[in-house]
């Protein structure tokens, strides 16, 4: 029986984006991808509507995206050096944000999972400003949505993006009602995400940054699941669980020095998939957010997918040898437990 949902539109492409790293080709080349290789046919096929305002609103203000609509009807061009907007960036980044929504109604009646293949990405954008390729952030309009349509009390965001999702920690750092962590190449853009950064207020504790260094690899990303995501997991038993998949800290990415494999995120996605299975009824969503190397991405995501639906995937890259260069990987995943155990018990013990 199929049980995992795939979200894409060919209107994703239509964020144009000149000269970019962040462009179409990543989704066409992967769909392209999947498809030649007989995964697609595995997958349930869910159509992405356009996120409403008001759903957007409950995480972006009213003047932030009336600007980006205007500057877009404009003509678009730069809001700041490193993201572009075209004609038609405004109406595909709600068509975005809206895939998300779709993969959380999947999950919610009834698919066990649901990867949302969208673009622009999202989880650099803060409520009143886009920047790192990002206009709308996919992941917390999902969350909330989740929260307001379906009366969730907890939702986990996991973000192992190369970089931090500084808008997504901004978001909800001060609510409980979401726990979010990420693992991030540090020094990275966009420099946030401290490990002693926690949350405030009512939501101190609930983030959860493990900054590690170039070159950690799959053994420290796992390490960092296993010894620290999982374990305050259980505890905090998410109803749903929300994955900032972004594949940039693969070894062959222009952009980043993490030295991953889709060997590695493979493993994420099955380690993510029991979690889900344990804490909330297996009810997974993941949202593409970075990877810039096309067949790299490609590679990933689908051995993702066979990490959360649970069949086969020929990964066609060679398993990566043990990383003899991960003790600093492993000494960041050990300082973070640190900090955090003052919120979760049990976490001396990994």
């Amino acid at each position: 029986m199929l049980s995992t949902g795939i979200v894409y539109h060919h209107d994703y492409l239509e964020h144009k984006t000149l000269n970019h790293p962040e462009r179409a080709e990543r989704l066409s080349y992967t769909m392209n991808y999947l498809q030649e290789r007989g995964v697609l046919e595995k997958l349930v096929p869910v159509t992405p509507r356009r996120a409403t305002e008001q759903e957007v609103y409950a995480v972006h203000g009213p003047k932030y995206l009336n600007w980006i609509r205007e500057f877009a009807a404009g003509g678009g061009g730069y809001i700041n050096p490193d993201t572009e907007v075209s004609p038609r960036s405004y109406e595909v980044a709600l068509l975005a944000a809206g895939g998300a929504l779709s993969a959380v109604d999947a999950v919610m009646m009834g698919l066990k999972s649901a990867f949302a293949l969208i673009r622009p990405p999202g989880h650099h954008a803060e409520p009143h400003q886009g920047m790192g390729f990002c206009l709308i952030n996919n992941v917390a309009v999902a969350a909330r949505y989740a929260q307001h349509k379906y009366g969730l009390k907890k939702v986990l965001i996991i973000d192992w993006d190369l970089h931090h999702g500084n808008g997504t920690e901004t978001i909800f750092f001060q609510d409980a009602s979401v726990l979010f962590f990420s693992m991030h190449q540090s020094p990275a853009y966009p420099g946030t995400g401290s490990v002693m950064d926690v949350g405030y207020g009512r939501g101190r504790g609930y983030t959860v940054n493990v900054p590690v260094p170039p070159g950690a690899g799959d053994e420290v990303a796992i390490a960092a699941f296993r010894r620290l995501l999982i374990p305050i997991a259980r505890q905090y038993q998410p109803e749903l669980i929300i994955i900032s998949a972004g594949q940039d800290g693969h070894r062959d990415d222009p952009l980043g020095h993490l030295k991953m494999s889709a060997w590695g995120y493979q493993e994420l996605a099955h380690l993510s998939r029991l979690m889900a299975e344990e804490c909330c009824g297996g009810r997974l969503v993941l949202c593409l957010e970075g990877g810039y190397h096309l067949d790299a991405l490609a590679r990933s995501v689908a051995a993702i997918l066979g990490g959360i639906a649970g069949f086969g995937v020929d990964i066609e890259e060679q398993r990566p040898p043990q990383n003899e260069d991960s003790s600093l990987g492993l000494e960041a995943v050990v300082t973070a437990l640190q900090v955090q155990k003052k919120f979760w018990f049990g976490l001396e013990n990994g």
